[in-house]
């Protein structure tokens, strides 16, 4: 009979050590001024001020915080650890931002 090791989360089949996760900082930065001019443009701006890469950046992170608290209060609701495409609807939804063609 083969004895089994006390795993648990991210531990593996072995029981060794705890995974560690890379603690990501300042990725708003990742919204480069490109990024933000290719939106702009498909709004249909012609010029943008320097100072609206840094509001937009603020205000895309704002959004993002409150649709993901939101779509992992539903995961934490249905018991899951995993965030799905639905609670991402639904989360939007809430926020009175109706997605089609994704169920629900």
């Amino acid at each position: 009979m083969v004895a089994h090791s006390q795993g648990g989360k991210g531990r593996g089949k072995t029981g060794s050590a705890l995974r560690i996760r890379k603690v990501f900082r300042d990725n708003i930065q990742g919204i480069t001024k490109t990024t933000v001019r290719r939106l702009a443009r498909r709004a249909g701006v012609r010029r943008i001020s320097e100072l609206i890469y840094e509001e937009t950046r603020a205000v895309l992170k704002r959004f993002l915080e409150e649709l993901i608290r939101a779509a992992v209060i539903y995961c934490e609701h249905a018991r899951r650890t995993t965030v799905t495409v639905m609670d991402v609807v639904y989360a939007l939804k809430r926020q009175g931002r109706t997605v089609y063609g994704f169920g629900g």
